[in-house]
């Protein structure tokens, strides 16, 4: 049997189990050994990184706005959550009964304000795994935190580009999104449209050195991101690691560990 890979996956110090939980099933899963990274416990002797094959950078707080120029904005209202149709709960429920009621108890659905500990740690994670060539996929904010890392900026509130249409906020994968052909994106799923989760509330807006975007939504809002110099680093808006029924999100995980075997 090959020896796994090591994939780290990082996250803050406080609250994040329920992503890591899940992230690190996905990894499992895809014959990978997760190692969970944050702040205060990167896992490295005297200072040093962790050593890792490949790299996931987990959701949660948002990415300091400082860092691409801006100062925190004050949001002029809260996206509300969509208005279901009458099962739509019930379903949620039967669908995901643990992802939801864990998120629940633990109040993981609110996005904190910035983690500058956490931006400094995952920028060292992502500054080594460029220079190592090292798979990176980025989730939900990770995607966001790679843009911000090579350049580019974010919309602080989704609210403002959705004036017309409220944007759909769900854990179950509802919302539709548009895959570009010859993406690495297009050749995992095999198809060129899929309906994924939605639990952000910021987005990609300038594009970062390097970066290509290979999916989104209908209403133009950046979904996915991949490197354009041929190294395996995909970023996703939506949180795959959530849904571990669907085998298309799951081929994420799954070649990102092939991925690290071939560095390895």
């Amino acid at each position: 049997m090959s020896r796994r890979p090591v994939v780290g996956v990082s996250g803050p110090d406080r609250g994040g189990w329920v992503s890591w939980v899940f992230a690190a099933l996905a990894v499992w899963r895809a014959g990978g050994r997760p190692l969970r990274i944050r702040p205060r416990s990167p896992r490295g002797k005297g200072g040093q990184l962790p050593a890792v094959q490949a790299l996931v950078l987990g959701g949660g707080a948002d990415v300091d706005p400082g860092r691409y120029g801006q100062s925190v904005a004050e949001l002029r209202r809260e996206l509300q959550p969509e208005k279901h149709w009458p099962g739509h709960y019930l379903l949620g429920l039967l669908l995901f009964p643990f992802i939801h009621i864990l998120r629940k108890l633990f109040s993981l659905g609110a996005s904190p304000g910035p983690d500058p500990a956490r931006d400094a740690l995952e920028e060292r994670l992502l500054g080594h795994a460029l220079e190592q060539g090292l798979p990176v996929l980025g989730i939900c904010r990770g995607m966001q935190f790679i843009n911000v890392c090579l350049g580019g900026s974010l919309h602080q509130d989704l609210a403002s580009l959705q004036e017309e249409r409220p944007d759909l906020r769900t854990l179950l994968p509802r919302k539709p999104v548009l895959v570009e052909p010859g993406s690495i994106l297009h050749s995992l799923f095999g198809v060129g449209r899929v309906r994924v989760n939605a639990l952000h509330h910021q987005a990609v807006d300038r594009l970062g050195q390097d970066l290509r975007v290979t999916a989104r939504e209908y209403g133009g809002v950046v979904q996915a991101l991949e490197h354009v110099g041929g190294r395996w680093l995909v970023g996703v808006q939506w949180h795959p690691e959530f849904l571990p029924h669907k085998w298309r999100q799951q081929e994420l995980f799954r070649a990102l560990v092939r991925a690290a075997k071939l560095n390895s």
